[in-house]
């Protein structure tokens, strides 16, 4: 697949993504606070969550599908990315006309239409980045990938919040939904190639990657990762509102601040993973993650927050980079799309346990030791991380 320049592709990597950062904004904070203004209890909520991932589990199939079929002659990548972000946008659109409570069941399949036609241009998107980057610009291109999603929640989260303190819940679906519909031109300009070259033609052959045991461990670090991270990250905006007292439209910006700390983790981190390479990096924003979580839990008042909050962003942006980068290492280009999805899938698995974990943890103990038990449990991957390199030495 290629586009005109290099810019260009770039673009089309910073944009969807962007896209991508407007879903994860809302399904990741606004979501609970929207769910809540119905009065609907914390653990149907994280119900809500779990169930909305399911998709994004099963995204393995729509990266095979990408990898092995050419869509009706159009390409690998840009039929499947055009029509995710066409299902998304009509999901979102549909939301309004929807009572979480009266219709539960609607509202949940809803979401998991919106989380399909994410997680399909969002496998065939990193398929493409896997198809057109060279390894030693990995980093790089990861780090605008996590830098373009984060903005998005710099900029989404400041207006999400502003528009659902004055109850405008219709505009922020309709915002979204529009979003996806004006990057589908973007899209479009996608063009590729009608013969791959047999490097990267799908073959069976590669399916042997998995059996590799680095990888496997790999997966396991994948999986407790995001349970973690993405959880605390989830519960940052109700625990802000409910305990700190922050009003929601205050939560917005808390938000957009653990996205400015997150776009600058991503860029700074990106090019810092290809110098110091994957081992250092790994290593230390494990460590900064799980001090950033447990100062959730110590967090003191609203104001200190503001600093907290940040710094979490900047761990998280530079953990999602570096996990990311080494995903692309561990991609065999001949099943791309199919073998990034698994991993990506991996860690949704990790998030869907998260989402009713934490909302169990905080009905039954409250947000504090929430934050605390997510802290340590993130800590306890560092041998993982060992291990992983120990049985790949050929990754750095």
């Amino acid at each position: 697949m290629q586009l005109a320049s290099p810019y260009r592709r770039l673009a089309l990597f910073g944009t969807v993504y962007f896209v991508e950062g407007a879903v994860l904004t809302y399904f990741s904070t606004f979501n609970t606070i929207y769910l809540r203004t119905f009065d609907l209890p914390f653990t149907r909520i994280g119900i809500v969550g779990g169930i909305t991932l399911i998709p994004f589990v099963l995204k393995i199939f729509v990266g095979l599908l990408s990898d092995r079929v050419n869509l009706v002659g159009l390409g690998h990548r840009k039929p499947y990315i055009v029509l995710g972000l066409v299902l998304q946008s009509a999901a979102f659109l549909v939301f309004p006309l929807i009572d979480p409570v009266a219709q539960f069941p609607l509202f949940v399949v809803l979401c998991m239409l919106a989380a399909l036609g994410m997680s399909t241009y969002d496998t065939c998107t990193d398929g493409f980045s896997i198809d057109v980057t060279p390894e030693e610009e990995r980093g790089v291109v990861q780090g605008i990938m996590v830098g373009g999603r984060a903005l998005s929640a710099v900029v989404i989260a400041a207006v999400i919040g502003a528009l659902s303190q004055r109850g405008l819940w219709s505009v922020v679906f309709a915002g979204i939904g529009a979003l996806g519909l004006l990057t589908v031109p973007l899209a479009l300009l996608a063009r590729e190639p009608q013969v791959r070259p047999p490097a990267r033609t799908f073959s069976l052959a590669a399916f042997r990657s998995l059996r590799d045991w680095g990888f496997a461990l790999f997966l396991v670090l994948g999986l407790v990762y995001p349970l973690t991270l993405w959880s605390a990250n989830g519960m940052t905006g109700a625990f802000l509102n409910e305990v700190l007292g922050v009003r929601l439209g205050r939560v917005g910006l808390y938000t957009s601040v653990f996205g400015v700390g997150t776009v600058l983790g991503g860029l700074v981190g990106g090019p810092l993973t290809d110098r110091i390479g994957r081992r250092g990096s790994l290593v230390v924003a494990l460590l900064l993650t799980s001090a950033t979580v447990f100062g959730l839990a110590m967090l003191p008042s609203a104001g200190l927050g503001w600093l907290v909050v940040g710094f979490f962003g900047i761990a998280f942006g530079y953990y999602e980079t570096v996990y990311m980068t080494m995903g692309m290492d561990f991609c065999d280009p001949r099943i791309a799309a199919f073998m990034f999805a698994f991993v990506m899938a991996v860690g949704n698995v990790g998030i869907g346990l998260g989402q009713p974990l934490s909302g169990a943890l905080v009905d039954a103990v409250g947000f504090r030791w929430m934050f605390a038990v997510l802290a340590v449990l993130n800590l306890l991957t560092l041998p993982l991380v060992y291990g992983v390199f120990r049985l790949r030495e050929d990754i750095e």
